[in-house]
């Protein structure tokens, strides 16, 4: 239950990131948890969502930010809805790492039945047949 936005910088993925995840806010009888590098979500998303900045976990590439991601689902049963801005940058722009990233964290969302939404500043064109699979 893994979905891609992606598209070139000031494309609107944020914009629809944040959008989605004050919806989720709105339906869900779970927890809501939105992970990002830095705070600039912090005024837009509504207070109930549990907001994560990587930078304050030492989470800088794929692998730690798969194990934040799993961690999250473990720690706390009743989340429902995971996302992820700027997935690609917290994964340092590492593309392999990135694709893996994608397929983990499939395979695990459909395991706990969690939803999880991420961005990634990416042309269309220039994605691979792994990172197509989501969009």
């Amino acid at each position: 239950m893994l979905k891609l936005i992606i598209g070139l910088k000031g494309s609107g993925k944020t914009k629809q990131l944040i959008g989605l995840v004050n919806e989720a806010l709105d339906t869900t009888t779970g927890s809501v948890v939105v992970i990002e590098k830095g705070i600039k979500l912090r005024y837009d998303i509504k207070y109930t969502a549990r907001l994560v900045n990587t930078n304050d976990y030492l989470v800088f590439d794929g692998q730690s930010l798969f194990g934040l991601i799993a961690g999250i689902i473990a720690s706390n049963s009743d989340v429902t809805d995971i996302f992820v801005d700027s997935a690609l940058k917290i994964c340092d722009q590492d593309m392999a790492a990135f694709e893996r990233l994608l397929l983990a964290v499939d395979e695990l969302a459909e395991k706990q039945n969690v939803k999880v939404v991420m961005t990634s500043s990416l042309a269309e064109d220039a994605a691979s047949d792994v990172v197509k699979k989501y969009l």
